[in-house]
């Protein structure tokens, strides 16, 4: 083999060293984002709940059908809202009025537009959101106190994509 082959094979495996010694992003590991009396909690009562990669932790309960929402997307949604311990703070459950919005536009918490590329129609999901994918340090006083962990009974009734007419 030529010297000039060598090192072209060699030269991915450099460049992956090379990322995970400057520590490259898609190669961390993911920290915790639930504190820790909260991930003891959710893991105890959720013991089937699954990770994403973000740090949302779900478990669904009726599965949907179709493709999950994308950014621009308009998506039409019931739920209930709730700390940790159970204190519902908000809901909408009416079916003929539900609560719209358009994914991806900071119109909601990150953790929603997170949960909702993910979602199809007639989709529900029990979804619980670390703080900080939430309201983080500032909280939503006084219904919702600093880095408080929340939970959602999220249905996903309706996408009207971005492109399609309203």
């Amino acid at each position: 083999m030529k010297t000039g082959q060598m090192s072209f094979l060699f030269r991915p495996m450099f460049v992956l060293l090379l990322m995970l010694a400057l520590g490259a992003p898609g190669l961390q590991a993911q920290r915790e984002k639930l504190p820790d009396e909260d991930l003891a909690f959710v893991e105890k009562t959720w013991p089937n709940a699954q990770k994403s990669s973000t740090g949302i932790r779900y478990v669904i309960q009726a599965e949907g059908k179709g493709d999950p929402a994308r950014p621009g997307d308009i998506v039409s949604v019931i739920y209930a809202a709730r700390l940790l311990n159970g204190t519902l703070f908000e809901q909408i459950v009416d079916r003929q009025h539900p609560f719209s919005f358009r994914v991806g536009r900071d119109l909601v918490i990150s953790g929603w537009d997170q949960t909702m590329l993910q979602m199809k129609v007639g989709e529900r999901r029990l979804v619980i959101i670390p703080p900080e994918l939430g309201f983080g340090m500032r909280g939503s006083p006084p219904r919702i106190p600093r880095n408080t962990t929340l939970v959602f009974l999220i249905e996903l009734l309706d996408i009207k994509r971005e492109n399609e007419p309203l």
